[in-house]
């Protein structure tokens, strides 16, 4: 997979992240986005596909990006597409604090230790490269603009974007209301951004709690036993790799 572009789950974060105060803005639907963003970069790199409303692994080889790869092996591991709602609805443990701590590597940002009203510790990243993230937006402005449709990337990033919340963020007050409404209909320009920001704005709504009732007690019981089974390996997978990212990956 080529290094020579940031990945969208970097761009989205850059994007999120406040300059002045050191905290992204959207945190909880933040979040959402980045395992999102995390689909539109993998089907980028060939690695997956849209199957309806459901994402369909068509090449199980790794990126060689540590956190895309744990996403990719957990899909492979489903067996069959799973609906996007509920791959973006489910547990991402940590998945923010990985991509803050990889940008902190490439010296993007700055962890910037402090402490809340006085007690609680906490921890700020101050941007070290103002000028990326301005990159960044510049891409959406012009895409805003002109009108003209932007690239795939481009067009998955803003819809994930304004699915995550970040509109008021990027084009606040009422001077901004004409760049959210275009930064929104920049959705249609991509299938597979379009389909993970929908499936996003369905999580927030409440759509990624919604299970399948089992057919019967015992299949009730059945479900649940290899529903347990099923996450177990994959949240130790996913702790594997979170740890495995705290090695560079990448080369900027």
């Amino acid at each position: 997979m080529s290094r020579s572009r940031r990945t969208i789950p970097e761009e989205l974060l850059l994007l999120a992240l406040d300059p002045a105060t050191g905290t992204t803005a959207q945190p909880q639907s933040l979040d959402l986005g980045l395992a999102g963003a995390q689909l539109v970069e993998l089907a980028l790199a060939g690695r997956i596909a849209p199957d309806g409303d459901r994402i369909a692994v068509v090449l199980p080889r790794p990126t060689g990006d540590p956190t895309l790869d744990c996403a990719l092996e957990l899909l492979r591991r489903r067996g069959s597409p799973v609906r996007a709602v509920h791959w973006i609805g489910g547990p991402r443990l940590g998945l923010r604090q990985t991509y803050l701590s990889h940008l902190e590597r490439c010296g993007m940002v700055h962890a910037v230790e402090s402490q809340m009203c006085g007690v609680l510790p906490t921890t700020r990243y101050q941007a070290m490269d103002t000028a990326v993230s301005r990159q960044i937006k510049a891409r959406l402005d012009t895409a805003i603009r002109t009108g003209t449709p932007p690239d795939a990337r481009t067009a998955a990033l803003a819809a994930l974007a304004h699915a995550v919340g970040l509109g008021k963020h990027l084009y606040p007050g009422n001077e901004g209301r004409s760049s959210r409404s275009r930064l929104r209909d920049l959705i249609r320009h991509d299938p597979m951004g379009g389909l993970v920001a929908h499936a996003v704005l369905d999580v927030q709504n409440g759509a990624g709690a919604q299970r399948r009732p089992a057919t019967s007690p015992r299949g009730r019981k059945a479900a649940q036993a290899g529903g347990t089974a099923q996450q177990v390996p994959e949240q130790r997978l996913h702790r594997e790799v979170v740890h495995a990212g705290a090695r560079p990956s990448m080369s900027h």
